[in-house]
């Protein structure tokens, strides 16, 4: 199976590693909310028929490894994604609106992209485990 992708009149592979957080970064995204992002990020990316190589949420950042077709631009594609599960998940969990810094936005206005190459396989393993190394990290004693 070629790495490629078809559309009508292209041959494309556009990979990117995108990561996000929550406003203030404030480590909050656990238990049911964990899967409530993660099945957002799936459902909007199947809408805008972009592949998801690897998705990793943890409790303060999103890890998102995937692959956007050439007509879609990346910031269109942060923006609906972090836009779209920003509205499901206050929706659903009202009692975040209510604290004062809260307001109608759950993620942080920015996000950071970089583009994949040939060192894919290395990224996947980044975001597949850098969760446990940070749990690993902060179970160690500081002095």
């Amino acid at each position: 199976m070629s790495r490629f992708r078809k559309l009508s009149q292209t041959l494309w592979h556009c990979q990117y590693h995108i990561v996000w957080t929550p406003k203030y970064r404030y480590r909050i995204i656990s238990g049911k909310l964990v899967t409530d992002v993660e099945n957002c990020v799936r459902a909007f990316s199947e809408k805008l028929r972009c592949e998801i190589d690897e998705l990793n949420v943890q409790l303060d950042h999103v890890h998102l490894l995937v692959m956007i077709p050439p007509k879609i631009s990346v910031s269109q594609y942060a923006g609906t994604i972090k836009g779209r599960t920003a509205i499901r998940i206050l929706n659903k969990y009202k009692e975040l609106k209510q604290k004062p810094y809260w307001g109608n936005h759950f993620w942080s206005r920015g996000y950071c992209v970089d583009t994949v190459g040939l060192d894919r396989e290395m990224i996947r393993k980044y975001i597949k485990y850098q969760e446990e190394k940070e749990r690993k990290e902060e179970e160690q004693p500081l002095f």
